[in-house]
C-alpha cells in the first residue's frame, strides 16, 4: 500500500493508465474485494442446485433435451481463492440457451424485421442507426429474435478484441434479429444479472480464455458456443451480483471523468505550445520575436514534455532557420548575391564543356520570396544551383546480388536507409546508369511515392540510382547541408505537394521542381544555420530520450500499482469433485458444493438421486432419515478457498477493505492535485464524501 501512496501520480499518469485503471476496477470486482460480502446473501451453490433440479424437471417431462455433461473444474484451473458464497463455475453450468444468427441475407415473404451485423455493434453496444431489414418468417422470427436481457456474442471477426465480446440487448421496445456472425446466449433461469455477465466478460481471466480457444481460419478468428460454455468463471450471490453491477457503473463514470480531465489538460499543453510556435514564426519585428523566444524558454520543459511537441519543435526549428530567424545576421559575411554570381559562372562552363542541360529562369519575383529575404540572403531557381540526374521512364531488372540499388523507398526524411536491399546486375547496371553517376554527398529527393524526402548521399561505394529519385549535383557542394534542411522544412514541403500532381500517387514533375525558388544565405551563415539545427536537434532528440524513460517508469511503476492492488493467491492443494451429471444418470457434486442431505423417502413418482461413490472411498452405512431442522450444515470448500476456523466469526476478506480504502484515498488526491478542489475519490461514495 506504501507503494500505491508513494507513486500514484506518476503510475497512472502512464499513456494507458485509465486504461488499466478500468482492467483494475474489473480485476477487483471478480474477486469479489470491490463491493462487501453481506453473509444473509443466498450462496451461489444454493442457486446452482435450484438450476440443477429446474432442469432435472425439464428434462423429465421432455421439454429440454439433457446436455452433454461438463468437465469437472480441475484445482489447477482455479486461478485464486473466492470470497465465502462464491462459486467457481464453468459457463454452461448456468444452463444458456444458445442459438448462431440467422445466415440468409434476404427473404421474399414474411415480417420486416432489423437484422443485426457487427456494423451495428459499436463500443460495445447495439446501435439501431442505419440497420438492415430483411423479411422474416414467424417461425425464423420466433428463432432468431432477441429479447431483453439477451446476450449477443461476437462469433467470428478478424480482431482479437471484438471475437468473443459481449453485448447485451437492453432494448424491450425494439425487435431485432441478428446475423450469423453472432451467438446469441439467453437464460432462462432467474438467478443471475445479465449486466454482471456482460461485465464478468471484459474481465482479464475470461477474455484471456477466450483469446485462448480462437480457431483462426484466413485470418478471421471463430469462437463457438462450447468455448463459452467451458469457461471458467466465479459466480457470486445474486445480491452481491447487483451491487457489483452498481459500483462499477459508478466507478466507470469516475474514470470518464478523469479520463475527460486528463485529456483537457494535455490539450491546453498543445494549445499553448502550439500558440508559442505561432508566436516565434509570426513575429515581424525583433522586439516581438525576443518576446516570444523568452516564453519559450521559461516554460520549455512544461512546453515539451509530450512527444507530439517535440515533434513540432523540430519543424519549428527547421522553419525558422529557413527564414533567417534561428541565428542572427553577421554584416561582415559576403552576401549571398557573390555565392550565386560564382554558382553561375561554374554552370555556365559546365554548359559549354560539358553540355550541361539542367537550367531555369534566372530572375525570381517578390511573390515567390515566400521564405521572406534578411539582410545578405538572395534567391535561386533550384535548376540553376544543380544538375538533375533523373532515371525515370522504366523500372531497371533486379537481381538478388550485385550493384546496390537505391530507390525511393531509401530515401527518409533526411537519411538513406538501406532496406529494403535490391540490386542489379552488373550488365544491367552499365545499360542502366548511361545519364550520370551519383557522388558522395550529392542530394537525393524523392519525386513520389513518397514525395519530398531528401537526404544527403552517404554511400562510397558504386551504387545504382532507380526512377523516382532525382540527384542534384550542386555546383558548389557545401550548399547541400543547408539545402537538405530546407527541403525538410514544413514550408517547403507544403510547397512540393501543392506543385504535386496524380490521382493514385502524387508526385512532381522534375520541371516543376527546377523552378523552385530557393531561399539563399551567405554561405558562412548556412554553417551557422547547420550548426544551430544540429544542435536543437540534439536537444530534441535528449527530449524525446526523457519522455520515452518517464513513459516506461511510469508503466512500470503502474505494473507494481496492480501487482499490489490484485495480488496473486495461493495455489489450492486439494482436486475438486467430478461435475454434475445430467437427468437420468447419478448426481455428481460439482466443486464448491455440499453434498445434498437426503431428509425423506421420496414418493413413488419423485426420482431419488443416486450417490456415486469416488472410487476407492468406502460404502457408507444408511442411517436414519432425520428432518431438516435437525441437519447440521457442513459448508464445504471450493478449490482456492482457504479452511476456516469454525470459532472465527463470519466477516468479509480483509483484502478487500485495505485494497478499496487505498485506492479510495489515492485517487481523491490524485483529483485533488489536478484540479485544486476537494472532490469525491474514485473510489469514494456520495455518502463517503461527505
Amino acid at each position: 500500500m506504501q507503494l500505491l501512496e508513494q507513486h500514484f501520480d506518476a503510475a497512472f499518469a502512464a499513456p494507458d493508465g485509465i486504461k488499466k485503471l478500468r482492467e483494475l476496477i474489473l480485476t477487483l470486482a471478480m474477486q469479489g474485494k470491490l463491493v462487501e460480502q453481506d453473509p444473509s446473501d443466498q450462496p451461489a451453490s444454493e442457486l446452482l442446485m435450484e438450476i440443477e433440479q429446474e432442469k432435472r424437471r425439464l428434462v423429465a417431462a421432455g421439454k429440454i433435451k439433457a446436455q452433454k455433461p461438463l468437465s469437472p473444474i480441475e484445482a489447477d484451473e482455479v486461478p485464486y481463492e473466492v470470497p465465502t458464497g462464491w462459486e467457481w463455475v464453468r459457463l454452461g453450468e448456468l444452463e444458456p440457451q444458445f442459438q448462431n444468427g440467422i445466415s440468409k441475407r434476404n427473404g421474399k415473404s414474411g415480417v420486416p424485421v432489423t437484422v443485426l451485423r457487427l456494423a451495428d455493434i459499436r463500443e460495445n453496444q447495439i446501435c439501431s442507426v442505419n440497420t438492415r431489414k430483411i423479411l422474416l418468417s414467424n417461425s425464423e422470427l420466433v428463432q432468431y429474435k432477441l429479447e431483453s436481457g439477451d446476450i449477443l456474442i461476437t462469433r467470428v471477426n478478424g480482431s482479437t478484441d471484438l471475437v468473443g465480446s459481449f453485448i447485451i440487448n437492453n432494448d424491450s421496445s425494439s425487435q431485432f434479429a441478428y446475423c450469423d456472425h453472432f451467438i446469441r446466449m439467453r437464460f432462462p433461469y432467474s438467478g443471475y444479472n445479465p449486466q454482471f455477465l456482460n461485465l464478468l466478460s471484459k474481465s482479464r481471466l475470461v477474455r484471456e480464455q477466450i483469446e485462448s480457444k480462437f480457431v483462426t481460419t484466413a485470418g478471421q478468428k471463430t469462437v463457438n458456443q462450447t468455448h463459452i460454455s467451458t469457461l471458467l468463471v466465479a459466480l457470486p450471490p445474486l445480491p452481491e451480483q447487483h451491487r457489483i453491477v452498481a459500483r462499477i457503473d459508478e466507478l466507470m463514470a469516475r474514470c470518464d471523468e478523469l479520463e475527460a480531465l486528463r485529456v483537457e489538460r494535455e490539450q491546453k499543453r498543445l494549445d499553448a505550445h502550439a500558440a508559442a510556435l505561432n508566436a516565434l514564426l509570426g513575429a515581424q519585428e525583433p522586439a516581438a520575436f525576443a518576446e516570444a523566444w523568452q516564453f519559450m524558454t521559461q516554460h520549455f520543459s512544461d512546453l515539451h514534455s509530450v512527444p507530439k511537441n517535440v515533434t513540432e519543435l523540430r519543424k519549428a526549428v527547421l522553419q525558422l532557420a529557413v527564414m533567417g530567424k534561428l541565428v542572427e545576421q553577421d554584416p561582415s559575411d559576403p552576401p549571398a548575391s557573390e555565392l550565386l554570381l560564382e554558382i553561375e559562372q561554374r554552370r555556365n562552363y559546365l554548359i559549354e564543356h560539358e553540355s550541361l542541360r539542367t537550367k531555369a529562369e534566372t530572375s525570381v519575383s517578390k511573390d515567390e520570396q515566400v521564405f521572406g529575404c534578411p539582410p545578405g540572403w538572395s534567391y535561386e531557381k533550384l535548376g540553376n544551383l544543380a544538375k538533375f540526374i533523373d532515371y525515370r521512364g522504366r523500372t531497371p531488372d533486379k537481381t538478388s546480388s550485385g550493384i546496390p540499388l537505391i530507390t525511393a523507398k531509401n530515401v527518409r526524411l533526411g537519411y538513406i536507409n538501406r532496406d529494403p536491399y535490391e540490386y542489379l546486375s552488373e550488365d544491367e547496371y552499365c545499360t542502366w546508369m548511361t545519364r550520370g553517376f551519383p557522388r558522395l554527398g550529392d542530394l537525393l529527393i524523392t519525386t513520389e511515392a513518397p514525395l519530398g524526402n531528401v537526404a544527403i548521399i552517404d554511400i562510397s561505394d558504386k551504387f545504382a540510382l532507380a526512377q523516382r529519385v532525382i540527384c542534384l549535383q550542386l555546383h558548389r557542394q557545401e550548399f547541400n547541408e543547408y539545402l537538405r534542411y530546407l527541403f525538410m522544412s514544413p514550408k517547403m514541403q507544403e510547397i512540393l505537394l501543392s506543385l504535386a500532381s496524380g490521382m493514385t500517387a502524387t508526385g512532381i514533375k522534375a520541371s516543376k521542381l527546377k523552378e523552385l525558388s530557393i531561399p539563399t544565405p551567405p554561405l558562412s551563415e548556412q554553417r551557422r544555420i547547420v550548426d544551430k539545427i544540429d544542435q536543437l536537434m540534439t536537444l530534441c532528440d535528449q527530449l524525446d530520450a526523457k519522455i520515452a524513460g518517464q513513459t516506461s517508469m511510469q508503466s512500470a511503476l503502474l505494473a507494481s500499482v496492480m501487482a499490489a492492488a490484485t495480488p496473486a493467491s495461493a495455489a489450492p492443494t486439494h482436486r475438486p469433485a467430478p461435475a454434475r451429471a445430467p437427468a437420468g444418470e447419478p448426481v455428481r457434486r460439482g466443486p464448491n458444493r455440499p453434498r445434498k442431505e437426503v431428509t425423506e423417502a421420496s414418493s413413488e413418482d419423485e426420482e431419488v438421486p443416486v450417490v456415486r461413490r469416488k472410487p476407492g472411498r468406502p460404502r457408507k452405512e444408511p442411517t436414519e432419515a432425520v428432518s431438516a431442522e435437525a441437519t447440521p450444515v457442513t459448508e464445504r470448500r471450493g478449490p482456492g478457498r482457504p479452511r476456516k476456523n469454525p470459532a472465527e466469526p463470519t466477516r468479509s476478506i480483509p483484502e478487500a477493505t485495505s485494497t478499496t480504502d487505498a485506492i479510495r484515498r489515492l485517487e481523491a488526491l490524485k483529483i485533488e492535485r489536478a484540479t485544486g478542489t476537494r472532490q469525491v475519490g474514485l473510489f469514494e461514495s456520495e455518502a463517503e464524501g461527505s
